[in-house]
């Protein structure tokens, strides 16, 4: 029988739950286990498809096409294992599902309530990943203790102890210790007032993961033990790390995964050097380089949480440190004539919805194209990128989306023939992982290394599959297509440093100890733009006497 391992939340959102998690999940792989990893959304969206990034960040895609929260990224960077759609639910669909279950008769006319028939399904859908080759579920449930929304997934929470047994269950609660600077102290009532919540509610931690900016002494772990009923031993202290995969390295010091397997009874032995390799090349990633993300929710950076750690997955494989500049979309036409776009030593337009910015997308599109700045375009990005090839090297004007213009004379991008219909805006598009025939001789081919891949979709819109003759005839490259070659699934051009494109997103699949072969080739090529650059850069500067 799987173990598992639950992680809730309490004082304050945003404390690192999906990180602790993650980084637990790392160890335990590090144990030889099988992890599989799962979040719990107290939200009453069905899923976070049609939520403003603003609201909720990046979507994640899973290879079976289920749009989940960005933790789910995470946990598959930590893990390197692919997560299903049936590793994230919400209070929405949880509902749904007993709704339509209640609809069909399946509770034969009984009173339909939280518990049990709430709290069951919810305990079905943590149990439905605990499958017989799994060593570890680790359960993360979103919000915190004391929201509204949250007590029913606790109530499932307290089932399952008595549903599979007290030794294959482990209890972490994360909460804040905050430093008061005028007293000059970290506090622990927010931890003692989280964990009495919690304990109301019927659940006793058995670890308590303590968020701080610096470390906590152990006189002020006693305490907490004390007054939180734990062992002394299962006070973890995670306070702020350099960087975020140096954190299963301070929480196995800490003890975490130790008083995990104790309280699992689990016995298998730790080898920490494979992370601690990768711990290693993120420490000597020192070479500057600079890369301008042009995106619409620049503001609000989990919006391309994927995006960033997978072009800094790809500066530690070159031992460089990425810089990023982030750019709001809208505002690239009034940076033209500066110098903040020529300084760049690469570009990523990343995907998104909706005209607001797609203008300035492909302004930028079109300056790395004329100033050989590696520029690599993802879904979105691609659209922009082909939009400004038809209207500036094809001199087609007014070319463009008809998801922006339904009326453009030349619509290089349509909607995709099988989804016309777009009023279920969750329903209706491409989802999931599907395969690509890239062309030989390509950059594409070149940076995979083998002539078909897999790659995760989320779109509606494509190149227009009757325009490519024309397109190709003036000097673009389709690369890849899919295998019954009716989509253009990646776009480049060979007289260019790097300028190349996908309609899937890459982001996804990138891992900190093994970079996707795009984002590894577009900080390859950034790279040498700013090594061939410098000594310009450092002619141009006057010296001082």
């Amino acid at each position: 029988m799987p173990k598992h391992i639950f992680v809730t939340g309490g004082v304050a959102s945003s404390l690192g739950k999906g990180l602790t998690a993650s980084s637990l999940g790392r160890l335990l792989k590090l144990r030889g286990l099988k992890v599989t990893m799962q979040k719990l959304d107290p939200y009453i969206n069905v899923d976070p498809g049609t939520m403003n990034p603003f609201e909720h960040g990046e979507v994640f895609v899973t290879d079976d096409g289920g749009e989940t929260d960005l933790d789910l990224g995470h946990y598959e960077r930590f893990i390197d294992e692919p997560l299903t759609r049936n590793s994230n639910a919400t209070t929405g669909s949880i509902y749904q599902a007993v709704l339509a279950a209640e609809r069909r008769g399946d509770y034969l006319g009984k009173t339909v309530q939280v518990i049990p028939h709430i709290t069951d399904e919810i305990k079905r859908r943590i149990k439905r990943v605990a499958t017989d080759d799994v060593d570890v579920v680790i359960t993360e449930v979103g919000g915190t203790v004391g929201d509204i929304e949250i007590l029913p997934f606790l109530e499932a929470l307290r089932q399952m102890r008595s549903d599979v047994g007290r030794d294959n269950i482990c209890y972490i609660h994360v909460t804040l210790v905050p430093f008061i600077g005028p007293s000059g102290e970290q506090k622990t009532k927010p931890t003692q007032h989280s964990v009495t919540e919690l304990r109301s509610r019927g659940i006793q931690p058995d670890i308590i993961v303590c968020r701080s900016e610096a470390p906590l002494s152990d006189n002020l772990k006693r305490k907490i033990s004390s007054l939180c009923n734990v062992d002394a031993d299962a006070v973890v202290n995670a306070a702020d790390a350099r960087n975020i995969y140096e954190l299963p390295l301070i929480l196995h010091s800490e003890g975490l995964d130790t008083v995990v397997c104790n309280t699992l009874r689990l016995d298998a032995p730790i080898d920490l050097r494979p992370w601690q390799d990768v711990v290693d090349k993120v420490e000597a990633a020192v070479k500057p380089v600079k890369i301008g993300l042009i995106g619409k929710y620049v503001d609000y950076h989990d919006a391309y949480l994927s995006v960033v750690e997978s072009i800094k997955h790809a500066g530690f494989h070159h031992e460089a440190n990425v810089e990023i500049d982030w750019i709001q979309a809208e505002e690239v036409e009034g940076l033209l004539a500066t110098a903040r776009l020529q300084d760049l030593d690469g570009m990523i337009i990343p995907g998104g919805f909706g005209d607001r910015g797609f203008e300035g997308k492909i302004a930028a599109a079109g300056f790395a194209r004329e100033n050989d700045i590696p520029c690599l375009g993802i879904c979105l990005g691609l659209q922009a990128m082909t939009v400004d090839f038809a209207r500036n090297v094809m001199s087609l004007t007014g070319a463009n989306s008809t998801e922006m213009d339904p009326s453009t004379p030349h619509p290089v991008i349509d909607l995709m023939h099988d989804q016309r219909d777009v009023s279920d805006k969750g329903g209706t598009q491409r989802l999931g992982a599907y395969y690509a025939i890239l062309e030989p001789g390509s950059r594409a081919y070149q940076a995979y290394g083998e002539p078909v891949v897999s790659e995760r979709h989320r779109h509606r819109w494509e190149l227009n599959a009757t325009w490519k003759p024309r397109m190709e005839a003036a000097g673009l490259r389709c690369s890849g297509l899919s295998p019954d070659r009716r989509l253009v699934e990646f776009i480049e051009l060979d007289d260019h440093p790097f300028w190349v494109a996908t309609q899937a997103h890459p982001e996804f699949k990138s891992r900190p100890d093994r970079p996707h072969p795009l984002f590894r080739e577009l900080a390859a090529a950034a790279l040498a733009r700013h090594e061939a650059r410098t000594p310009v850069l450092r002619a141009a500067t006057p010296s001082v006497a």
